[in-house]
């Protein structure tokens, strides 16, 4: 694809995400989970038809996928890289006077998938908490550095610090979270953090959704190993150590 190819694309993806109602669209389909036209034209205060066009121009750009069982029809983003893209909008658009209210659920907020590391608000306070204790250090590059203490907590973990350096992706670096609107920890350390917790079972994922859920095992042991005292949940309260936590956080 030649230049003048790349700006007429980058133009023609920008002004289909720039209609209102396709952006109410895109942005209920944030949180992961499928949804019907129907489902859609309501989020988007539009008419059948209306949502329908609407979907099919965005499947024309690659902005959304179709999945069909049966008599059914759902749409979901296309694939991740729309999602990075509708967080890196909400980040630059944040100064920007709101008109439009997301419906994305309040435990997306508290915890959730960023690609493969975590992100919310339990992501955010973590990564305050390593940079507060002087365990990442940060460079003038973007790009952390694991302190001798914080090499001992991650190892601590039974995450091999020494292995992720020879990854061919950055170790560790801040990831700028679209809910927060401050960074969280991205890059192959964080990645390894992530794959400890659901290892651990210190958080569970929805099988069709980026949400994670935190476990009172979870909750328990990040205060002990990260000397931090997690928000108060608001919601159900817990039974027994394998039970997810769903956190409502008010930003």
């Amino acid at each position: 694809m030649n230049v003048e190819q790349h700006d007429i694309g980058v133009s023609h993806v920008a002004a289909a995400i720039a209609e209102p109602a396709r952006t109410k669209i895109l942005c209920s389909l944030m949180d992961g989970h499928a949804r019907t036209s129907t489902e859609l034209a309501a989020i988007a205060e539009v008419s059948a038809s209306t949502a329908s066009a609407h979907l099919a121009k965005l499947k024309e750009l690659a902005l959304v996928r179709l999945h069909v069982q049966g008599r059914h029809r759902y749409y979901s983003l296309a694939d991740k890289r729309v999602a990075q893209a509708l967080e890196a909008l909400m980040v630059i658009g944040q100064n920007v006077a709101p008109t439009f209210n997301s419906r994305t659920p309040d435990r997306l907020q508290f915890a959730r998938t960023c690609y493969d590391h975590m992100a919310g608000t339990l992501a955010v306070v973590l990564h305050d908490r390593m940079i507060e204790a002087g365990w990442l250090l940060e460079t003038d590059e973007q790009v952390y550095q694991l302190s001798d203490s914080g090499e001992a907590l991650f190892e601590g973990l039974g995450i091999e610090v020494k292995d992720l350096s020879t990854l061919r992706r950055r170790f560790a670096c801040p990831c700028l979270d679209w809910s927060m609107r401050r960074p969280h920890l991205g890059g192959s350390l964080g990645a390894a953090l992530l794959q400890m917790a659901v290892r651990r079972k210190w958080v569970t994922q929805d099988l069709d959704s980026r949400a994670l859920a935190l476990t009172a095992l979870g909750r328990k042991e990040i205060n002990v190993q990260f000397g931090l005292t997690l928000p108060v949940s608001t919601g159900p309260s817990i039974k027994s150590s394998n039970q997810p936590q769903y956190v409502s956080v008010n930003n």
